[in-house]
């Protein structure tokens, strides 16, 4: 690719989780604002099924007046799970090929749980955000908060369970005290999550758990602000000038007060926090990224208490780029407008894909 050359992003959106209309929303909104003078965009559209649908049509997704309402246009599938019959369909390796760095915004599993970026990576094409590992620790909130812990950073105490455990409300209370947050281990969005108190709901909110993943969490209810900050870069990375913060107008932050309700919940930027607080917060957010493996972008969530101190609540390594996302909020108030974050994620992304070409590892072409 010439320097005077166009660069080709493709936008991966939608898939298989129970995020997937998020994600076209946040697919959408990124090929808004990349900048037409720099940058072609291509749009993969992945159904819940799993089948890629590949479009150079700048209508492809459509305009949607809310999260319920958007879907994808019909075109022939490129890529489908090999119960399909096939891989990649015949002819689609060519228009793989006219991309230069792939942008995923594929949120949950299957997504951002290091499954996508491992197929990236065997494909051997450059792809923004976080690599297999880091996104496979990040979306596992049992592995994530015992790094976390290990390396001295308070987390939300917590008790892991798998699908053949066995454990009572009033185990779980002796550690974990009243009420307690009882969440699939492996998912984002607040999908399966229950705040309970009493024994009558414990099993009924395990169970709802145990639909979405194999793996849940018990979490000991923490009173606390939350306070998010965003975080950009490989190696070396910095956190956002301004922290954001999050007033549910519920018990907790829930999937609906995400995305569907209008008023599910408040957004303060900047929040209004001493400023020592907000250095030891975005010290601290590094610190989470370097542990975790994150690269490319990752949004830091804590619960600040009323003295200052924090809680680790978890790391998101492909958080949202809807109209109300706290990550492209924060560094447009940090003066980094979202189509300069934007380059500089496919920066980093084209960055990091050349340093790996030079390991020793991979066999060079003659």
């Amino acid at each position: 690719m010439r320097s005077d050359e166009k660069i080709t992003v493709g936008i991966l959106c939608g898939g298989r989780s129970g995020e997937h209309k998020v994600s076209l929303i946040s697919g959408l909104n990124i090929q808004k604002k990349l900048d037409p003078e720099k940058y072609n965009v291509a749009v993969i559209g992945i159904e819940r099924s799993g089948k890629w649908h590949l479009s150079w049509d700048e209508g492809f997704l459509h305009h949607p007046e809310d999260i319920q309402k958007v879907s994808l246009n019909d075109a022939k599938p490129m890529v489908a799970p090999l119960n399909g019959g096939y891989l990649i369909e015949k002819g689609s390796r060519e228009c793989l090929a006219k991309i230069d760095v792939f942008f995923p915004i594929t949120h949950g599993p299957h997504g951002e749980d290091g499954t996508l970026q491992g197929f990236l990576r065997t494909l051997q094409v450059p792809f923004v955000g976080a690599d297999v590992t880091g996104s496979a620790i990040c979306m596992d909130k049992d592995i994530s908060k015992r790094l976390l812990r290990d390396k001295g950073l308070p987390v939300t105490p917590f008790i892991a369970v798998k699908k053949h455990q066995k454990i009572t409300f009033r185990e779980a209370t002796e550690q974990l005290g009243t009420p307690l947050f009882i969440k699939p281990g492996r998912l984002g969005s607040s999908l399966g999550i229950s705040k309970i108190s009493d024994a009558s709901e414990f099993e009924q909110a395990i169970d709802k758990a145990f639909q979405y993943d194999r793996k849940v969490l018990i979490e000991q209810a923490v009173e606390g602000r939350e306070i998010e900050c965003s975080v950009l870069g490989n190696a070396v990375a910095q956190a956002s000038d301004v922290l954001g913060e999050i007033v549910p107008q519920d018990e907790f932050y829930s999937y609906d007060a995400k995305y569907v309700l209008e008023e599910g919940a408040k957004l303060f930027v900047p929040a209004q926090l001493p400023a020592e607080v907000i250095q030891n917060l975005r010290q601290a957010a590094l610190s989470v990224c370097s542990i975790l493996e994150c690269e490319g972008m990752t949004r830091v969530d804590f619960f600040v208490k009323d003295d200052g101190s924090f809680i680790v609540n978890e790391a998101n390594t492909l958080p949202g780029f809807t109209n109300i996302s706290m990550y492209p909020k924060l560094w447009e108030a940090s003066r980094l407008s979202q189509g300069k974050l934007l380059e500089r994620l496919i920066e980093l992304a084209l960055e990091r894909f050349q340093n790996e070409n030079q390991l020793l590892i991979f066999e060079k072409q003659s």
